[in-house]
């Protein structure tokens, strides 16, 4: 959904081709969001530069919190680093704190991996989508209300929670598409959903 929209936002401004190169290479939806603003109104390398190493200055957090959990090498942490986004980050977290002790440095770098190479797919996928001709004003609907979801899904430790955030994001974008004019509500109600007591195993 964000890649699209990332898709169809910059195409009009770097091109299809340097819009697919930029998601191939940059891996990073604030960063390359912000940088099609701010070409768009025709800044400066100097300003693109430094926003990108503000943008990224929370990547140092990031990686120092996961680096006690990982087992890997410096190799294999510099590969992993590729897939550390705010998302995968949320994901190997929870995933290593839902393990024994014994596991969480494993378990939380395939989870890093795994969502990190999924999330990706999905992003490349995405701005294919948007810079093959999707409408813009149509996609930032949609995104408007499932972004909220998104957090809803980060905070998922448990099989019950996976499926109740996937549930969750399923309403939220039915909503949208069907009732637009609800498509601010449908965040708060698929977060109650969500919210209900359910039985855990």
């Amino acid at each position: 959904m964000f890649g699209t929209l990332y898709g169809a936002a910059a195409r009009g401004i770097l091109g299809g081709p340097l819009t697919l190169l930029s998601s191939v290479i940059v891996y990073s939806g604030a960063l390359q969001f912000a940088m099609v603003a701010l070409l768009g109104v025709g800044t400066a390398a100097l300003p693109l530069l430094l926003t990108a190493l503000v943008l990224n200055l929370r990547h140092l957090v990031l990686g120092a919190a996961l680096r006690s959990r990982f087992e890997s090498g410096p190799l294999g942490r510099a590969g992993l680093a590729f897939f550390l986004v705010d998302e995968t980050f949320g994901f190997a977290i929870a995933a290593g704190n839902a393990v024994e002790p014994a596991a969480v440095g494993r378990t939380t770098e395939r989870t890093l991996l795994v969502a990190g190479l999924t999330l990706y797919v999905a992003w490349l996928a995405g701005t294919l989508v948007g810079v093959l001709g999707g409408g813009l004003t149509a996609v930032e609907r949609a995104a408007g209300a499932i972004f909220p979801v998104l957090f809803i899904g980060l905070a998922a430790t448990r099989r019950s929670h996976v499926i109740r955030a996937l549930a969750a994001a399923v309403l939220t974008a039915l909503v949208a598409w069907l009732l637009p004019g609800l498509r601010m509500l449908a965040p708060v109600v698929a977060g109650v959903l969500v919210a209900l007591p359910g039985r855990e195993r």
